[in-house]
């Protein structure tokens, strides 16, 4: 099993300065590498672009290429030979995406011919998949790379990897924080033990960011909107400094760490909801949201990227299987929202604006998000039930559905509890059926 350790590091200035320098190798080989393939195809000739290819190309020429213009001294030597193959890795699968796009081979949006990295743009980064990098013996808290020596560490790196081999390290700067990636390998382990704990069902949104089918709701933080002022004042005082001043840079970092800090309060919520809920419940029901649809409303687009729905459910595909709870993804098309979890009875028409569902056959009146919360739950636990009491569906000559009515189980308040108490009261607001 693959998996991905990043931790913060804390260098010295020396090392610091070193950390650009081979961020600036890798970007300095990949620009020289697309240059040389840019060069081949104006020439048409059969380029090679391949990882090796352009590697064995590099070899020959760095000798040539990375010289001081003005001394003439040959600095490749500087830097590990690591950070010019992570810039000719990351060249050769740019151009492998866009030929695999433009002949149809490859899922997702169009991808565009690679462009040339600016050392004001790109992200600094480069990586170690060779020689002596990782963990240092004697001590817990820093690793050791190549040309740059034993870096201290914000943590323990050690008890982080736990003994797992250490295949790629890959270092890179966010917000004026020098950060590494470790992609660690390690054994498989037993299966997990099911859990016993019930089922729950989820139902996402913008007002709450999850509602849960046993009435607790889970706030949404609204990272990004809390934060939206200050990152439009600095953005504006970003766009007032002079290109390549001293300030405008400062400005940059503090624009970028308003960035990080957006994003580090929406993952914090998500690792912690889908934690919980991975280790509260033994199944749980989710929807196969069409996000990419969703955002297609200008006026909901912001909330709903803000809301992250896509990584709420890739965490908990990851943490379900490992703590041995099911997911059950529902299909999209499936009318949650608009069935009636009491007589499953299903309406023609239910606006977006109405926030309490409504029933018209059996009267009940409920929260609309716990609605589709119930009808999940009965979804995930019984594919082939479309309502909310367990029995047997039978289609009518009308348009709503007859279930036979079957006794409801408790709605489980110890289950809220348990998983209340580890999200905080800031993070969700508790309340009943």
């Amino acid at each position: 099993m693959l998996e991905a350790v990043k931790v913060a590091l804390d260098p010295t200035p020396r090392q610091e300065r070193l950390l650009e320098s081979h961020a600036g190798a890798a970007r300095f080989a990949y620009n020289a590498g697309l240059a040389h393939v840019k060069d081949m195809l104006e020439r048409q000739e059969k380029p090679e672009w391949s990882y090796y290819a352009l590697r064995g190309w590099w070899n020959q020429a760095k000798g040539t290429l990375a010289v001081n213009a003005v001394t003439g001294e040959t600095w490749w030597r500087k830097n590990s030979k690591e950070a010019y193959n992570a810039g000719l890795k990351s060249l050769a699968d740019a151009l492998s995406n866009w030929s695999k796009s433009r002949k149809g081979l490859r899922k997702g949006r169009r991808v565009g011919f690679p462009r040339f990295k600016s050392k004001d743009r790109a992200t600094p980064r480069f990586a170690y998949t060779t020689g002596s990098f990782g963990l240092i013996d004697y001590d817990p808290y820093a690793l050791r790379l190549p040309k740059i020596g034993r870096v201290h560490c914000m943590e323990n790196v050690s008890k982080r990897v736990d003994g797992a081999k250490i295949l790629r390290m890959s270092v890179s700067r966010h917000a004026g924080r020098w950060m590494a990636s470790l992609t660690v390998e390690r054994k498989d382990g037993p299966m997990p033990t099911p859990l016993k704990g019930g089922s729950v069902g989820i139902d996402l949104g913008v007002k709450q960011l999850a509602t849960l089918s046993d009435g607790t709701i889970i706030r949404n933080p609204r990272a990004l909107d809390s934060n939206l002022r200050r990152l439009r004042r600095e953005q504006k005082n970003l766009s007032r400094k002079r290109k390549g001043s001293n300030r405008r840079r400062k400005a940059r970092t503090r624009v970028a760490r308003l960035h990080a800090r957006v994003a580090d309060l929406r993952r914090d919520l998500l690792d912690k909801t889908t934690t919980m809920l991975a280790h509260a419940y033994a199944d749980i029901g989710i929807e196969d949201l069409n996000v990419a649809g969703m955002v297609k409303n200008h006026g909901l687009a912001q909330s709903i990227q803000d809301a992250a729905f896509a990584e709420f459910r890739r965490l908990l595909t990851y943490k379900t299987a490992r703590a041995g709870a099911r997911l059950h993804v529902i299909d999209r098309w499936y009318p949650s929202s608009k069935t009636c979890s009491s007589c499953g009875t299903v309406k023609a028409k239910l606006s977006l604006s109405e926030r309490v569902y409504h029933c018209e056959e059996c009267g009940l009146v409920i929260d609309r998000d716990l609605n589709a919360a119930i009808n999940i739950q009965v979804a995930g636990s019984a594919p082939e039930t479309l309502n909310a009491r367990g029995g047997d569906v039978r289609q009518t000559g009308s348009s709503r559905t007859m279930p036979t009515p079957v006794k409801r189980e408790p709605s489980g308040g110890e289950s809220r509890v348990r998983l209340g108490a580890g999200l905080g009261n800031e993070a969700m607001q508790m309340t009943s059926l």
